[in-house]
C-alpha cells in the first residue's frame, strides 16, 4: 500500500485523474493532485482491507435517500441576499443623529459644520457617505469621524 501512493507522489495530474477514472468508473470533477491521491489511497486500502460490511453499506443508503443533499445553495437564497444588500437601506448606527441634524465642531480655530443626510453627509457643499470621509477632508488625515465630532465613543 504504501509502495503504490509513493507511486502516486510522481504521477502527473493528468495522470492520477485516468487513474482515479480507472478505479471510481468517472471521472474526477477534480485535477488537485494530493486530493487525488488522497481518494485513490482510499480506495486502494477499501479494497484492500475489506470494505463496509453490508449491513453498514445498507444504511447509509437508507440516510443516504433521506438527505436532502445539495451541492450548491438554492439561488433563490443568494438572489434574496443580493436584493437585501442592493435594495434595503443597512439599520443606521444609533450614534448617528437623525436626519436635518447640524453637526459642529471648532478645528484648528475654523468652525466645522456638518449636515446630517438620509444617505450620508453634506459638509462645504460636498457630499460624504461617512463621518470618516468629513473628517478626513477637514483633517487632511484619517480619522475616525464619530471621535472627530464626539459622537458615541470614548473621549
Amino acid at each position: 500500500m504504501a509502495a503504490e501512493v509513493a507511486a502516486m507522489e510522481r504521477l502527473t495530474a493528468t495522470q492520477l485523474q485516468e487513474k482515479y477514472a480507472e478505479i471510481f468508473g468517472e471521472r474526477p470533477r477534480s485535477c488537485h493532485r494530493r486530493w487525488l491521491i488522497r481518494r485513490i489511497a482510499w480506495r486502494l486500502q477499501a479494497r484492500a482491507e475489506g470494505d463496509l460490511s453490508e449491513r453498514a453499506q445498507r444504511r447509509a443508503t437508507e440516510l443516504a435517500d433521506d438527505a436532502d443533499v445539495r451541492v450548491t445553495p438554492p439561488k433563490t437564497v443568494v438572489l434574496r441576499l443580493r436584493d437585501q444588500r442592493i435594495g434595503d437601506t443597512a439599520p443606521t448606527d444609533p450614534r448617528i443623529p437623525a436626519p436635518g441634524t447640524w453637526l459642529t465642531k471648532t478645528y484648528k480655530g475654523a468652525l466645522v459644520e456638518v449636515q446630517v443626510l438620509a444617505n450620508g453627509f453634506e459638509f462645504a457643499g460636498e457630499k460624504y457617505k461617512s463621518l470618516t470621509g468629513v473628517a478626513r477632508a477637514v483633517t487632511g488625515t484619517h480619522c475616525n469621524g464619530f471621535r472627530f465630532f464626539g459622537l458615541g465613543g470614548r473621549s
